[in-house]
């Protein structure tokens, strides 16, 4: 079975004392540039190109939101990539300004556990950067691992998935689409909503009320359960990346493998053509009234007037998967972690809060406002909801439930150290981040696809296959030429 390479990027909200929304992107730039650690600014935007749709065309722009625009009325910036502020990390991850928020981008992974364990240190990088900020503005910066501001605003927690370009939209789109709707009950991170809401009342996903179309290239606005953005970060003939942006942002590590492991098991069924077929009636409705079923019947419309339950189409993908594919141990793992959870959200919901930020951050709530039957729109337990996504130990609510046992434990303290120093597996991350480290004064520019030296008079473009093995030997080239030369042996 293919191995596929996946990261995950995620834009922090970002909340500076006596500061408003028409400073965000001022703030988020400063926050960026405050960052303590080493790293590098010269990202190359040559390869982006968000307005390639998967379907073969090209936008000729992006919609924007209307409210955001609103706070950019009259403002003059400089140009985009100082505004971006893009950083390399030495572990080959991106840290930059998206929009008004701070966003880290994990390098690319092939474990589950390894990309969970990359998705925790980002934290550490945007809270570092946030104390160098304060200390700089004299001012109280506090960011959170969120997706919403809870007065209308959503910012998003972006995967990415190699995928083989001969796959395609057609195949991917509805073999995926079940998944991507019933994933929310094993992976939300949980919601009391936004003001104005329709539907006042708790929410399993923060990105819910957010996707208001099946399939779209939007990220801002408009935005799709399916994203078809054709950026792959690779060779364009070769290779799609699979761009999806309708997952919360978790602070359960064994949550975010898992959102990302049930995506892999629907990829790898799709890639042999063995995807369970479900004809969803509205994938949007389906989202969304599955996110807001308090009583986690979890009915689906199916074209036709038929309808199944989400745990019908959870175990349609497991048993397919159990059938047909040579499953890894990751794979196994998110089968059965994800029917013990399932089982345990009808049978035991104290053993599923402890996996769950959704139903964490429900319990938790349930316990402030002291009744089974809550007022969601009580403004103090809006203020809980928020705090249980600050990632400052000292201060966020789900460090205090970890501290306490009530939800599963980060990776260890050195484990994310190491992850901030460079990367295990010998994928291009490991390539991009030892070049970092060792030959800094040579690089000119660097994607997630290549990377540009300058080598005597030349300047060396070198591709970074996203299938190719990085040999740990890399790290034993003593110049740049040798490096060069070994990355362009790589196939």
């Amino acid at each position: 079975m293919r191995k596929v390479l996946a990261g995950i990027e995620t834009e922090y909200g970002l909340l500076v004392e006596g500061r408003g929304a028409e400073h965000q992107v001022d703030d988020a730039m400063a926050l960026v540039r405050a960052y303590p650690g080493e790293c590098l600014p010269i990202w190359d935007y040559r390869y982006e190109s968000p307005r390639t749709d998967l379907r073969g065309f090209r936008l000729d722009r992006l919609a924007f939101d209307p409210e955001d625009a609103k706070f950019d009325a009259g403002k003059t910036y400089v140009e985009a990539h100082e505004i971006r502020s893009d950083r390399i990390l030495p572990n080959g991850a991106r840290f930059y300004n998206d929009h008004g928020h701070p966003e880290y981008s994990t390098p690319e992974c092939l474990s589950l556990q390894e990309l969970a364990k990359h998705d925790c240190a980002g934290q550490k990088v945007v809270l570092n950067a946030a104390k160098a900020f304060e200390e700089q503005l004299g001012r109280r910066v506090q960011v959170y691992k969120n997706n919403t501001d809870y007065h209308g605003a959503s910012y998003g927690t972006h995967e990415g998935y190699l995928v083989p370009r001969e796959v395609g939209f057609d195949r991917l789109f509805p073999d995926l689409m079940p998944m991507l709707v019933v994933r929310q009950i094993l992976c939300g991170s949980g919601s009391l909503g936004d003001i104005g809401n329709r539907s006042p009342g708790f929410r399993l996903s923060q990105r819910s009320d957010y996707m208001v179309e099946p399939a779209n290239t939007e990220t801002l606005y408009r935005r799709p359960i399916f994203n078809t953005r054709d950026e792959p970060h690779a060779d364009p003939r070769d290779w799609i990346r699979l761009h999806v942006i309708c997952g919360d942002a978790n602070l359960i590590p064994n949550a975010t493998a898992r959102k990302v492991g049930l995506i892999k098991l629907a990829l790898a069924l799709c890639e042999i053509g063995e995807a369970p077929k479900w004809e969803l009636a509205d994938p949007v409705k389906a989202f969304q009234a599955i996110s807001l079923d308090s009583t986690y019947q979890f009915r689906v419309d199916l074209k036709g007037r038929n309808w199944t339950t989400a745990y019908q189409i959870f175990e349609s993908y497991f048993s397919a998967a159990e059938r047909l594919l040579d499953l890894d141990d990751d794979l196994k793992w998110v089968i059965t972690t994800s029917r013990q959870l399932l089982s345990d959200l009808q049978l035991n919901f104290d053993q599923f809060r402890f996996s769950v930020d959704w139903a964490a951050k429900k319990s938790m709530l349930i316990s402030f406002a002291e009744t089974e039957n809550p007022n969601w729109s009580d403004p103090q337990l809006r203020a809980f909801d928020l705090e249980y996504h600050n990632v400052d130990p000292e201060d966020g609510l789900h460090a205090a439930l970890e501290q306490m046992g009530e939800v599963e434990a980060d990776p260890d303290e050195a484990d994310l150290w190491a992850c901030l120093e460079g990367v295990q597996e010998p994928t291009r991350a490991f390539a991009r981040g030892l070049a970092i480290k060792k030959f800094k004064p040579y690089i000119i520019r660097a994607a997630w696809r290549s990377m540009t030296f300058r080598v005597g008079e030349q300047e060396i473009e070198v591709d970074l296959p996203p299938d190719g093995s990085y040999p740990s030997q890399l790290a034993e080239a003593n110049d740049v030429e040798t490096f060069t030369n070994m990355l362009r042996g790589i196939r």
